[in-house]
């Protein structure tokens, strides 16, 4: 099939690499010319693991294209997967303006039929809400085009978005005409080859289906890191808790690893975004509220513990804090939300010095919490890192640090404090040794 993306943001150029590797011609168009000049070099600027290879592979063999001339993707496709950004405004609801224009373009530029496909997290109610206004376009037009819309939601996991869009565990297809259902059974052909499960259901349940899938992991992490706190308490031990749950396959193992709290461009915003809706529907949905604010408290708690670390008065004032891993997660540059970016705030506020270091995320923390501070630098390595430092915190688990020489580390600090906020050295049988190590629910 002949496909357009409006979008080259992390979702749409992993769809459009994919599609265009599954045998489907490609063109990604973005508004900003910058980005596109970058991709045709074989570029990518974000960090996600195989992205760069995946696109100049599909690039050689001309099935994936860049351009920011919108109005020739529209009419050279068939069907146009729209993945623009619905960033959060003040009161949770995404911001779908950029939705709407994409829906606007496609409306005034198409020549034929077409299938509007919408893979962005959109409010629920979006997607008739762009069927209805690309008609009121096409009425106007006087043209007796007939553009079919369907919520196609996305589900890929930041350092593993190749994997999950080359091998998907589902395909929602939310639609409430036959033309688009069968224009994505045709898009996606592959899949139903390898019996991946397809769920074909109206617009409302597919956009639900994207935030409560969300909603309910970021709701597993949340529950994890509570018992974390407690089983310290009491003794116990939260990775083997973890284990245990997990063995239950109505739990299951997944999401259930203690650690700083829960960041990153989906479960913050989704969380604020279905409450929102919610709202506005006269509901009020407890657990996911109650998600929230568990973590919130859990990463003013983790603040808590370094600054009692240093006495009953906590004066933070000329403590030196090094803080391994800024991106929410391994495998990603993704800052957003990151809990690594509270933990940095809040000791920054306190008067601490902060020495950062992550193998990817320092470009992007740059941008999140600004370069004007000279109490925050950012260091070249681990051992830069926790150099005359006080303590050091490890925030996300990057593999590389699996490798690191903690007597090397130790040497290189001040003093001896060493904060594994996702256990990483647990293991390690010289890390007591070394260091008064603080790990979390163990």
């Amino acid at each position: 099939m002949k496909v357009g993306i409006m979008g080259t943001g992390y979702v749409g150029l992993v769809y459009g690499t994919v599609l265009a590797a599954l045998g489907h011609r490609v063109i990604c168009t973005d508004v900003d010319h910058g980005k596109i000049q970058t991709l045709k070099q074989g570029l990518v600027p974000i960090h996600e693991p195989g992205l760069e290879t995946a696109v100049r592979q599909a690039m050689q063999t001309e099935m994936l294209l860049f351009s920011t001339d919108l109005e020739h993707m529209i009419r050279q496709s068939e069907v146009v997967l729209v993945t623009v950004g619905t960033p959060p405004q003040d009161d949770g609801r995404p911001n779908v303006d950029a939705v709407m224009n994409a829906a606007a373009m496609v409306g005034t530029s198409m020549n034929g039929d077409k299938t509007l496909v919408l893979k962005s997290t959109v409010p629920l109610g979006t997607t008739r809400q762009v069927e209805a206004a690309i008609r009121a376009i096409l009425r106007e037009r006087g043209v007796p085009y007939e553009c079919h819309v369907a919520m196609n939601p996305e589900f890929l996991k930041e350092g593993a978005a190749l994997h999950d869009a080359m091998h998907p565990n589902r395909i929602v297809i939310g639609a409430s005409g036959e033309p688009a259902r069968a224009s994505l059974l045709r898009l996606y052909r592959d899949f139903a080859d390898r019996s991946v499960p397809f769920l074909q259901t109206n617009p409302e349940t597919a956009e639900m289906i994207k935030y409560a899938s969300n909603a309910f992991l970021a709701l597993k992490i949340s529950f994890i890191n509570e018992f974390s706190l407690l089983a310290e308490q009491v003794g116990a031990n939260v990775a083997e808790l973890a284990h245990g749950l997990g063995l239950d396959e109505r739990i299951g193992p997944h999401f259930l690893k203690a650690g700083a709290g829960y960041g990153g461009s989906c479960f913050p915003k989704d969380n604020a975004a279905i409450l929102a809706a919610a709202r506005e529907h006269g509901q009020e949905l407890l657990t996911v509220r109650a998600s929230v604010e568990a973590n919130e408290r859990h990463k003013n708690r983790l603040v808590a513990r370094i600054v009692s670390a240093f006495g009953p008065h906590g004066d933070m004032a000329g403590r030196t804090i090094g803080i391994l891993g800024l991106s929410f997660k391994p495998g990603t540059d993704d800052v957003r939300e990151a809990p690594s970016l509270h933990i940095i705030r809040r000791l920054l506020a306190l008067g601490a010095d902060i020495q950062a270091y992550c193998p990817h995320g320092m470009p992007q923390a740059r941008r999140a919490l600004g370069a004007t501070n000279d109490r925050l630098r950012y260091a070249a390595d681990a051992y830069e890192c926790a150099a005359n430092a006080d303590a050091v915190v490890l925030v996300t688990e990057w593999p590389a640090f699996l490798a690191l020489d903690l007597g090397r580390l130790q040497t290189a600090m001040a003093g001896n404090l060493l904060f594994d906020f996702r256990n990483l050295f647990a293991g390690r049988p010289d890390v007591r040794q070394l260091f008064d190590y603080r790990p979390i629910g163990l």
